[in-house]
């Protein structure tokens, strides 16, 4: 121990973040365990190391006896009072009991100690950094693909892309940066874990914040998001302020914002809606780009009845079912999707003949 070993501390502390204290702690409890390791005393031994100059010390816990017959464990009162006046029988004192020969073996074992410890602490300010990012937005850099999953640089750290969370059809080169959606951090004892998504609908949702102000700002909320990555999503926004248009804020003068989205997620469709408090409403909104005669709704059971016009019926379906079952994973409700000639109900007449004439 030296005053250029405890400036390497200090680099370290300065370079990696990795407190001085943390880093002394770990050392002095690797020379405690070679100490006694090495001269065979399981005592109460105690390392002091000068933060200044690096010298070290090693102390032991004696008893004060009158008669001695473990020097290891015990000392006289007169040998205790040559070190302090005040000190009676039976009291407990440190004494130096640094061995000349306390060299290459503990050195040794400490250095192998205070690397692991290094490295825990690198993994705990890696966790303590990332875990708050969960939730959150990042740029990666793509390292390398390895059994479909990909490696990504996060900045001193690696995250990795499951292969189960990349966007179908999509593919990254090495050194190509992609936005991420940081799922989950975890600690482990291979070090900190950081699991990263592309095709978690938490993604939109950043997408639309990083983009639109109002999200930002709070003025403007997604309420929900529905999404099959790759293909298309449909988001649900709401405005507290009538003066603002939700879904005009999140589209953009001639659809700037949502196409720099669009762009980010390679060409995915995205569909912005308004929201609404009452059912009815929501679920035809989520039905859009069809438009939707009737709703009938039982919001006990989470079921609802959406009637369309005959040539609407396939549009409201969409293309393998899509544009239905995003609607009903939007709004929370299954959604039976029925056309105006299927339906025999005089209510339905009546509403659809007042709806004729308003036109």
């Amino acid at each position: 121990m030296n005053a250029e070993f405890i400036n390497a501390l200090n680099e370290l502390e300065e370079e990696k973040g990795i407190s001085k204290e943390v880093l002394l702690d770990a050392i002095k409890t690797a020379l405690v365990a070679a100490y006694k390791r090495d001269f065979g005393m399981s005592q109460n031994a105690r390392v002091d190391i000068d933060e200044t100059t690096g010298v070290l010390k090693v102390f032991a816990e004696k008893t004060v006896v009158d008669d001695v017959f473990d020097d290891t464990f015990e000392i006289s009162l007169e040998d205790a009072r040559k070190i302090n006046m005040a000190y009676e029988l039976g009291d407990i004192i440190e004494e130096e009991v640094t061995p000349s020969s306390f060299g290459r073996i503990a050195a040794q074992l400490a250095k192998q100690v205070v690397v692991q410890r290094i490295r825990e602490a690198e993994r705990g300010v890696i966790y303590d950094r990332f875990i708050e990012k969960e939730n959150e937005l990042m740029t990666g850099v793509v390292l390398r693909q390895e059994r479909g999953s990909y490696y990504l640089d996060l900045g001193n750290t690696e995250g990795i892309l499951p292969a189960k969370e990349v966007i179908p059809g999509e593919h990254y080169e090495p050194n190509m940066r992609i936005k991420v959606y940081v799922l989950e951090v975890k600690n482990t004892v291979k070090g900190s874990q950081i699991i990263v998504s592309r095709s978690h609908p938490g993604l939109i949702k950043r997408l639309f914040e990083l983009e639109v102000p109002e999200i930002s700002q709070n003025s403007v909320v997604i309420k929900s998001i529905a999404r099959e990555a790759g293909k298309r999503s449909k988001i649900a926004v709401y405005a507290e302020d009538k003066n603002i248009d939700a879904v005009g804020a999140c589209v953009g003068s001639r659809g700037s914002r949502i196409n720099r989205v669009v762009e980010e997620l390679h060409g995915e469709r995205i569909d912005v809606i308004p929201w609404s408090d009452e059912p009815a409403e929501f679920i035809a909104n989520a039905l859009r780009p069809a438009q939707v005669l009737m709703t009938r709704v039982d919001e006990e059971n989470k079921m609802a009845e959406a009637i369309v016009a005959d040539n609407q019926l396939s549009l409201a379906i969409g293309k393998e079912g899509q544009n239905a079952r995003l609607a009903a994973k939007l709004t929370g409700y299954k959604i039976d999707i029925k056309c105006r000639s299927q339906v025999v109900d005089p209510v339905f007449d009546e509403y659809a003949a007042a709806a004729e004439e308003q036109e």
